[in-house]
């Protein structure tokens, strides 16, 4: 019999095979960089946001996604209605192309510190909007907490954060059971660590408050996510805090945790909303039509 750590390193390495085929299923093929996204309508540095859009929107992709994928259907959607839409990879590691996220958490809110410097340098704005999926929600709040992305952003959209951890489908309830399982993980995927309810990164970016002054924020859950589980700890407590439920808005729509970022118009009209609340319309089954 092989020992138990042979074991432990062969069933998460089928895991993660699964994870990544999943993620290959449901995203869309042809997976690009940020800046070759030909014809997309996003990521053009010559954008000049217009008075009615005034900030650029920066999208943050989720766990195992990447920076064309995720968007595919929302960047595409507010760049219609006249935003400078903007997304970047992060958390890559070596050797593995497309599916990023996975880097150390508080390293990736470094890189989105330097990609909206970038995005602020470019379009001449004074601040941006965030609007992130599943991790893409969550990790930004660690740069506005504590690298002074408040300074920089107006307001952070989350669709299904996992802002209070994620149980990967429930697969990280079983790492109390298997001694070591949480150690290896953390070497060679730390942003799945990262994201482990109770993890350090996790209590240290909700101690004292999941907000901070200056910025709306806006969490949009669905109660079909299989993720980030039970879907209440997507919301976030705080002054400035709107969390929706999507079946309040369109009890038909059947989005669960990854749909919700790529395919619901629902969740997309919401958005819209939250960057522009001054210009909102309500939101319903019917604005799948707008």
């Amino acid at each position: 019999m092989l020992p138990p750590r042979i074991r432990i390193r062969r069933a998460l390495r089928a895991l993660t095979v699964l994870l990544l085929t999943a993620a290959a299923i449901l995203l869309p093929s042809g997976a690009a960089s940020a800046d070759s996204a030909p014809g997309s309508g996003w990521n053009d540095y010559g954008c000049k946001p217009s008075a009615a859009h005034p900030r650029p929107v920066v999208l943050v992709h989720g766990t195992f996604g990447n920076s064309v994928d995720n968007w595919l259907g929302l960047a595409p959607y507010l760049v219609r209605r006249g935003y400078c839409v903007f997304s970047l990879d992060y958390g890559q590691l070596p050797g593995v192309p497309f599916f990023h996220g996975l880097g150390p958490i508080a390293k990736s809110a470094e890189q989105l510190d330097a990609y909206v410097d970038k995005v602020l340098a470019s379009t001449g704005a004074a601040e941006v909007d965030i609007v992130g999926h599943s991790q893409g929600g969550m990790m930004p709040r660690h740069y506005l907490k504590f690298l002074g992305g408040a300074d920089k952003v107006n307001a952070l959209v989350g669709l299904a954060p996992d802002n209070h951890g994620a149980s990967l489908m429930g697969l990280t309830r079983l790492l109390p059971h298997f001694p070591g399982v949480a150690d290896l993980i953390d070497e060679k995927t730390p942003g799945l660590a990262d994201q482990v309810p109770g993890s350090a990164f996790l209590q240290k970016l909700n101690e004292g408050g999941d907000t901070v002054p200056g910025v709306r924020y806006t969490v949009i859950a669905t109660k079909y996510d299989q993720v980030a589980t039970p879907y209440r700890s997507n919301f976030l407590d705080g002054p400035g805090v709107r969390n929706v439920l999507l079946q309040d808005l369109c009890p038909v729509d059947f989005s669960e945790h990854v749909a919700i970022g790529l395919f619901s118009r629902i969740a997309f009209h919401e958005v819209a909303n939250a960057l522009d609340p001054a210009r909102a319309t309500p939101t319903t089954c019917a604005s799948v039509l707008g």
